[in-house]
């Protein structure tokens, strides 16, 4: 939940290092910090808030003899905001800075304390500092040191460590948390995410679990491991910057469209879905009797929809879990049951231990994933990438509609394989995914002046209600989740059902009532509830198929979505949702793209 980046060689570290920091902080802007070797010293400065505050202390010094230096930008765990706590820490002739938690700091602090080690921040990293310094001092061998701290260090970390006797040397270790290490000509580079490193270079190699680096000027020895096995990145930095946009989030909602066909052009062949190229072949889907869908926050409402849509198609029974609660209160499982983790980073701490959780259990694992060589992707049985490209905003919009177009496509092709759905039906299917989706996303952003308008209807609210039926309140969860996370209102989404068991005794003259309602089928019951919370004076606002047919009456306000099939709302109605959040956070002048204690990547439980 924090970034890391690093850089030995011939140029000017600060200048480096401080440009990955302003890429990485999406990951955290709690503070900021950096570590430089300058004359064979240790220099450190940091700064709480964010990395224009670092450039702005570092400004007018000369830092053209500099060339390693380590930085990091934060998302407080332990230990507030503060200069103090801040990364980089050090004690004696270390300084490192951490990704990930150190969960037995406190047994590890109370030992060192009694061996005359002094701490000064609240921080579990600093106490790591604390540990790798104790064996250095003790031992004298770099190498030595760290894998013995390591060893006694329970939770996750990514630590690149500076050691005041080697000059310009940095080495890097990683358990749990992500950590890449990059070959450019002019040194290395180290970073906890690979669009850190595209400006600078595209050749990277991923750390596995436990790996101990030692970076230099000319070369990357891994411990006991000689040097890596460089990988190509086909990422561009281009994709990574705003391209004119306001903010990375409306730049990324404006991607969707091509970012969709992206993610199922090489899984469509002769009109048919295909995931062969994933290792997924007819054999694979005719074992699947059963579906856990386990993910967090936006990727798992992405699970609501597509077990909606398996259910439907394929008649296979599909569960969708909290990452977070998986493995401590295990469902019931049989033969053939399939474990899909989704994780737009591929490291999400609460997935990836459901995942090892799942396979300790024997169960067959697929891992959607968007980061390609991530640590989900590495340990699932099988992996299939979404491929939507960079996502920089915290609040996702590209990464969500990929994994739910990616998980449809499957559930179409689970259907077919199945013998659910014949080959017309599911090419007629594939052919709405990969037409009618992007196409209908891109009818509501030429509408984007409609949903500013309801934008200015329920921005000065405290508190928003989304409602839906079936897979409407599928997408009202995520509705809700976007709208809150990036304009700060309180938003909850309820099945619409359940507005008389209880909610609705919260509805107060003008409480604005969002109703998503795309299924023909169940609109008459949508428009009873819509009336029941009007009738209570809430501000209604109904999102609804084109054909729905007296709707005037319905609602305050009627946004009618484009002529489509029952897979193109699903995207339609996503589009919707995200423009009505993006617009409201717009007027309520909110930071979209780094709301507040929120971090892209969440690798801590």
């Amino acid at each position: 939940m924090c970034g890391i980046i690093g850089y030995t060689g011939i140029n000017e570290a600060v200048k480096k290092v401080t440009k990955g920091l302003e890429i990485l902080e999406y990951r955290g802007y709690d503070s900021v910090g950096i570590c430089a070797c300058s004359n064979g010293k240790l220099e450190i400065a940091k700064a709480k808030g964010r990395v224009s505050e670092l450039k702005r202390i570092l400004s007018g010094e000369p830092r053209e003899n500099v060339l390693c230096a380590i930085g990091h930008t934060r998302w407080a765990t332990h230990g507030a905001p503060s200069y103090v706590n801040a990364h980089p820490h050090r004690v004696g002739r270390t300084c490192l800075v951490h990704n990930g938690i150190i969960e037995n700091y406190k047994e590890i602090k109370s030992r060192l304390e009694g061996e005359g080690v002094n701490f000064v921040s609240d921080t579990d990293t600093e106490v790591g500092c604390g540990l790798i310094n104790y064996y250095y001092e003790k031992t004298k061998d770099p190498y030595n040191a760290i894998l013995s701290a390591s060893a006694e260090m329970k939770g996750s970390y990514a630590l690149a460590i500076m050691l005041e006797d080697e000059e310009n040397t940095i080495y890097a270790i990683r358990q749990g948390s992500p950590l890449i290490i990059a070959k450019g000509k002019d040194g290395f580079y180290l970073a906890s995410d690979l669009t850190a490193l595209i400006p600078f270079t595209k050749e990277y190699y991923s750390l596995n679990e436990g790996e101990l680096v030692r970076l230099s000027k000319n070369e990357a020895i891994i411990y006991q491991g000689g040097e890596p096995e460089w990988k190509i990145t086909d990422m561009s930095f281009e994709a990574s910057k705003k391209g004119g946009y306001d903010h990375f989030m409306l730049k990324e909602m404006y991607e969707q469209p091509k970012a969709i066909k992206g993610s199922l052009t090489s899984r469509i062949v002769n009109g048919l879905p295909d995931f062969s190229s994933d290792g997924l072949d007819k054999s694979f889907f005719e074992k699947i009797k059963e579906i856990h869908i386990v993910a967090c926050g936006s990727a798992m409402h992405a699970g609501l929809v597509a077990a909606c849509l398996i259910e439907k198609s394929a008649l296979v029974p599909t569960s969708v879990y909290i990452a977070s609660e998986y493995r401590y209160n295990p469902p019931i499982t049989r033969e053939g049951t399939l474990v899909i983790v989704v994780s737009q980073s591929g490291e999400t701490a609460d997935s990836l231990a459901s995942l090892r959780h799942a396979k300790e259990r024997g169960l067959t694992t697929l891992g959607i994933v968007n980061a390609v060589e991530t640590t989900i992707a590495r340990e699932a049985d099988f992996r299939a990438y979404t491929y939507a490209g960079p996502e920089i905003a915290v609040a996702t919009t590209k990464g969500y509609a990929t994994q739910v177009s990616l998980l449809g496509l499957f559930a179409i092709c689970l259907a077919y394989n199945k013998g659910e759905i014949d080959e017309k039906n599911a090419k007629a299917l594939t052919e709405c995914l990969f037409f009618e989706a992007p196409a209908v996303m891109e009818n509501v952003l030429i509408r984007r002046a409609q949903l500013k308008e309801i934008a200015k209807q329920i921005y000065e609210r405290d508190d928003i209600f989304y409602i839906g039926r079936g897979i409407d309140y599928a997408m009202s969860q995520e509705a809700s989740l976007k709208l809150k996370e990036i304009s700060y209102i309180h938003s909850q989404a309820y099945a619409a059902g359940e507005l008389k068991h209880g909610t609705i005794s919260l509805i107060e003259d003008g409480t604005p009532v969002i109703a998503i309602a795309t299924q023909e089928a169940l609109f008459d019951k949508m428009d009873s509830n819509i009336k029941e919370v009007r009738a209570r004076g809430a501000k209604t606002i109904l999102i609804c198929h084109e054909k729905m047919q007296n709707t005037e009456g319905c609602a305050d306000i009627v946004f009618k979505l484009p002529k489509s099939s029952y897979l193109g709302n699903i995207f339609s109605s996503l589009m919707t949702v995200q423009l009505i959040a993006y617009e409201t956070a717009l007027l309520r002048e909110c930071d979209i793209d780094k709301p507040k204690n929120l971090a892209k990547s969440v690798t801590v439980e």
